[in-house]
């Protein structure tokens, strides 16, 4: 199926959600309800839907008594070990309201990359949506090191979503839309759509520049949207508190547009 416009996104068979550390760990760690109130009311409505999740980290960072992100390899290791326990137990907590199963799937970019591994989770993922289970994606932090890691999870969603070809992909964040500059400058103007050919350079989404290097905000944002557009998938980035709008179709966020008539490019390809 083709989603052409966000308004289209309720009739979409395969819906990849991506959300963020900051939107679900710390004191926002009660968001979760909303995320999975969105979601579950898009698997009622027999949608297949799959939620790629950051957090471990952030999530496990209290219980190891870290009052800041840890910087070396193995301690970040130690808190993703933690913390990826206890945010699937917040979900499935959250997701029992409605009977609804999730299912843990951990890839590392070297898995993506392997063919034979990118097979076996395709294979996987696409079992666990057959049987009506909520997959939950993350990135193993316990085992990814600085060389082989995805960089961040906005990319990790474009690529899942091309891995299990779905229809629309939806970027969910702390702020409601892309801007043409950061949003507490005089000027700034929210973007309603961007078209898959659209020049993005210049534009920022907070207070990061669109065609900077960084790992996170809008770099990794549009370079993701990009991704998943550029193979015919459409892409709503919006703010997390959003999530059921986002997914009934309502007219909010930044919309990129899928590239027309688009065919997904070979698995393969999909790590480059």
């Amino acid at each position: 199926m083709t989603i052409r416009e966000r308004a289209d996104i309720p009739t979409a068979r395969r819906i990849v959600v991506k959300v963020g550390s900051s939107s679900i760990s710390g004191e926002n760690a009660g968001a979760i309800t909303t995320i999975v109130d969105g979601l579950a009311a898009a698997h009622g409505r027999g949608a297949e839907v799959i939620l790629v999740s950051s957090g471990a980290i952030s999530t496990g960072m209290p219980f190891l008594d870290l009052s800041q992100r840890p910087t070396d390899l193995a301690t970040q290791q130690a808190a993703a070990a933690v913390g990826q326990n206890v945010l699937i137990y917040r979900y499935q907590d959250s997701l029992d309201r409605f009977g609804i199963v999730a299912g843990q799937v951990l890839l590392t970019a070297g898995d993506l990359e392997n063919p034979v591994h990118r097979s076996n989770a395709q294979r996987a993922v696409e079992r666990l949506l057959g049987l009506r289970i909520l997959p939950i994606v993350n990135e193993n932090d316990t085992v990814a090191t600085h060389e082989i890691r995805f960089g961040d999870n906005d990319r990790l969603a474009a690529l899942v979503a091309r891995l299990v070809d779905a229809d629309v992909l939806v970027l969910l964040s702390d702020i409601e839309c892309l801007y043409t500059m950061p949003p507490e400058q005089p000027g700034a103007e929210p973007i309603d759509r961007i078209a898959h050919d659209d020049d993005l350079a210049g534009l920022q989404f907070g207070s990061v520049v669109v065609n900077s290097v960084g790992t996170g905000g809008a770099a990794t944002k549009a370079s993701a949207a990009r991704l998943a557009s550029d193979a015919g998938i459409g892409v709503l980035v919006t703010s997390a508190a959003l999530v059921d709008d986002a997914l009934t179709g309502a007219a909010i966020g930044t919309w990129f547009a899928p590239r027309p008539a688009a065919a997904h490019d070979a698995i393969d390809t999909l790590s480059g």
